[in-house]
């Protein structure tokens, strides 16, 4: 099991790594799931605009891609890579009205629901990982 923060085109520090690792894993047992190598990488708006054009022909920004390389495959380890935008991200709280740290840990866990088979395709499926995440911004809450 491995969990990474790393950052790709911007200086970014992620505070409480270990406790963020902890979390991201027990919401992972949580879910009958074993943590398998997980790279968070934090980048920029333009940095993660060229991965969405290039691996998923969309042409707009967004906070965050996964990349599930475990797919459906339940016995498998999760895996993958999740960027984030901490531009994004700082916009986000803004708009929302929240801290930064606060919606980098909705996006942290987002990503990792992704992983875990969680969609946001639709209404429903929306309103299922928004519960999800505020689930688990709970028990970060608790740690």
């Amino acid at each position: 099991m491995k969990i990474s923060f790393d950052s790709q085109d911007i200086k970014f520090t992620l505070k409480n790594k270990t406790q963020l690792k902890q979390w991201i894993t027990t919401t992972i047992e949580k879910k009958k799931r074993k943590t398998g190598e997980i790279a968070f990488i934090f980048c920029s708006d333009e940095y993660l605009l060229n991965i969405n054009n290039e691996y998923l022909n969309h042409d707009t920004f967004t906070d965050i891609i996964t990349f599930d390389y475990s797919k459906e495959n339940h016995l498998l380890p999760i895996c993958g890579d999740i960027f984030i935008s901490i531009d994004r991200v700082k916009e986000n709280a803004e708009k929302f009205s929240k801290s930064f740290e606060d919606e980098l840990h909705r996006v942290i866990i987002h990503g990792a629901l992704h992983l875990l088979g969680y969609t946001d395709k639709t209404k429903i499926a929306k309103a299922e990982m928004r519960k999800q995440e505020d689930s688990c911004l709970g028990l970060l809450s608790k740690m």
